[in-house]
């Protein structure tokens, strides 16, 4: 008999998904996203995304058993994103991962959420080679890790984001230039059209594995303010070509430089602003130089969703790992050391 059917909740921001994997496999997977509701406001407003989790979490997990032919009987674990994200976010995915877990009488394991992006890649490549690079690029995290067994061993960080993560300097700078939220397809849209020479915009902490990108974001915003202040029209698509450029440039050279430090023949790219063009395409041309095989999940297991979560789960299961336990509750600014999240809450304050 294999191994179980692991149902996979992600709720941590503003897209509800569920998937379902066995041994490595992705039969069925599904998200909703409410980013048309926050796109007027300019960013994620955490009460409005509760809410959409509220309305979308059955429909999502009802679309990937129906996708996968499969019956919520069949589900034999349950994984679900606990941290980090948005608080009332992340309480409801916990909550239904609860009910489905204790209604079927069926183990239930945390997850954190940048883990999930980790595992994302063994659903399209397959098991991720021991060691690899990881470079995790999302809204709000940038980080450069060194993984091994990612259901057994700890999780080495070799640069991590000291402010501005990337996706953040996207979708501040695309305020500024006047496109759209979210500020990363726009930007990526804006430059195809562009010089990604014309700006020389800087590439913060040369030599470093660490990243930090407010320095970029404000040397954009005075670019675009000084093009004002003249009564110049912006030439934003060579602005957006020229960060993205600076942007693609600083994650590429430093996670390459890293694989050739450590010794280590693969990079794994993955977040949401993996699948920017110009820093796939960077990527791909900098790893052939380097001799380094380069993984990238596709587009639609870049971004957040459940087939992740459950991806952890299935190796967490595989691995013989302990469930979590039943008060297992959200850490909502959780650091990536494990891919298992099992915070428990505090409890009521003696007297």
């Amino acid at each position: 008999m294999g191994s179980p059917i692991v149902l996979g909740i992600e709720s941590s921001c503003d897209g509800t998904g569920a998937g379902l994997v066995r041994d490595g496999r992705l039969p069925g997977h599904a998200v909703a996203s409410s980013m048309d509701e926050h796109a007027r406001f300019g960013g994620v407003v955490p009460e409005i995304a509760s809410r959409a989790h509220l309305h979308a979490l059955r429909p999502v997990i009802r679309e990937a058993l129906e996708e996968a032919g499969l019956r919520l009987s069949d589900i034999g674990a349950v994984a679900v994103t606990t941290g980090p994200g948005l608080s009332g976010a992340l309480q409801v995915g916990l909550a239904g991962a609860k009910t489905i877990s204790y209604a079927l009488g069926v183990p239930l394991y945390g997850v954190h959420h940048l883990a999930g992006h980790v595992a994302a890649d063994t659903l399209e490549h397959g098991p991720l080679p021991d060691p690899c690079m990881v470079l995790i690029v999302s809204g709000g995290h940038t980080s450069l890790l060194l993984v091994r067994d990612l259901a057994r061993d700890p999780i080495v960080h070799l640069g991590d984001t000291l402010d501005d993560a990337a996706g953040e300097c996207f979708d501040k700078v695309a305020r500024v230039f006047g496109l759209p939220y979210p500020g990363g397809p726009a930007i990526d849209r804006a430059a195809r059209a562009g010089d990604p020479r014309a700006v020389p915009f800087p590439r913060p902490l040369p030599g470093s594995y660490d990243f930090s990108f407010s320095g970029l974001k404000t040397a954009a915003a005075r670019w675009a303010e000084g093009h004002a202040d003249v009564g110049r029209e912006l030439p934003v698509a060579d602005g957006a070509a020229s960060l993205q450029e600076a942007v693609a440039d600083v994650l590429t050279r430093k996670a390459v430089a890293a694989c050739t430090a450590y010794g280590v023949g693969t990079l794994v790219v993955v977040g949401g602003i993996a699948a920017n063009s110009r820093a796939r395409s960077l990527a791909e041309e900098r790893c052939r130089a380097a001799g380094i095989e380069l993984r990238v999940p596709p587009l639609k297991l870049c971004t957040d969703n459940g087939a992740m979560i459950a991806a952890v789960g299935d190796l967490l299961v595989r691995s013989g790992a302990a469930p979590a336990p039943l008060d297992v509750s959200i850490d909502p600014s959780a650091p990536l050391e494990h891919p298992s999240l099992h915070p428990v809450s505090a409890g009521p304050v003696a007297a």
